[in-house]
């Protein structure tokens, strides 16, 4: 399997089209229940490689966007509203909508997660939600405390080569090796104002209080974290108020760091699987 492409036979290209914004895009083969993935910060679809053109992708059909300025799709129209959490939400509701999903499952990772929460009051074609790599944040004092290490680099611009470089370590567990080289191409292709934009919402506190989301939630809501995460402190998801949360418990694959999906793909994929069979 390529770490740099997706090969053209078993994949779909999507490009989606809202006004000004072009969404960029591939879908899997399967025929099985919708399942939407969105990636991580600076990221893109690649990340979903081993998803889409594993056994998960034959069964299921998926399909993961990149989000505004990441991958494919093109920069935002309007950056303050794009690259902010309601800008994400309506980006993922609108892409749902236009591939006409159904009972679907959607799938964030980091960044992804936290645009997936907020979408969810918008998402009425969604059985379930999983999320992971991502903290819920609120509007608390200790609203960020899941966070074990944010890096400044996460809303920077224009990093250096040598910031890009450490906080790609922290997207893996601390002994991964060798890092794909896609996500550091990935990095660098993103719209920087992503990044800058991000930061300065959250400073000026425009995000949705995502525990309350989380409380509120009136579909399963699935949890999974690394146990190797490097991001994210796992007793904070364990202390969260989720009342509809899959089999009780926050559900944590052994060795896996930030990047679960990449780096234990067979036990994330098993995981996404029982998630969706059980729906």
């Amino acid at each position: 399997m390529s770490e740099e492409i997706f090969p053209g036979p078993t994949l779909r290209p999507l490009k989606l089209q809202f006004g000004e914004q072009t969404i960029a895009g591939f879908e899997s083969a399967g025929t099985g229940r919708d399942i939407l993935l969105v990636h991580g910060n600076s990221s893109s679809s690649q990340i979903w490689q081993k998803q889409l053109q594993g056994p998960l992708g034959a069964k299921y059909r998926l399909v993961a966007i990149d989000l505004p300025g990441h991958g494919g799709s093109s920069p935002a129209p309007d950056p303050e509203h794009g690259y902010s959490g309601a800008g994400y939400a309506g980006c993922i509701a609108a892409a749902a909508k236009e591939l006409g999903l159904k009972d679907a499952v959607v799938v964030g990772w980091s960044l992804g997660g936290h645009a997936v929460l907020n979408a969810a009051p918008s998402l009425p074609m969604a059985a379930g939600l999983m999320i992971f790599g991502t903290p819920p944040i609120a509007k608390t004092p200790d609203g960020f405390s899941g966070f074990k290490g944010l890096s400044a680099t996460t809303f920077t611009p224009a990093p250096s080569d040598a910031e890009i470089a450490a906080w790609l370590k922290t997207v893996f567990a601390p002994d991964y090796a060798p890092l794909p080289a896609f996500v550091d191409t990935d990095f660098r292709r993103t719209d920087g104002n992503a990044r800058g934009y991000l930061g300065a919402s959250v400073q000026a506190g425009r995000f949705a209080d995502e525990v309350e989301i989380v409380r509120g939630l009136g579909i399963p809501l699935a949890i999974v974290h690394g146990s190797e995460e490097q991001m994210v402190d796992l007793g904070y998801l364990q202390r969260l108020p989720a009342p509809t949360l899959w089999r009780g418990q926050v559900q944590v694959i052994d060795g896996a760091g930030h990047a679960t999906q990449w780096e234990r793909a067979e036990g994330f994929d098993r995981l996404v699987d029982a998630f969706a069979s059980s729906l």
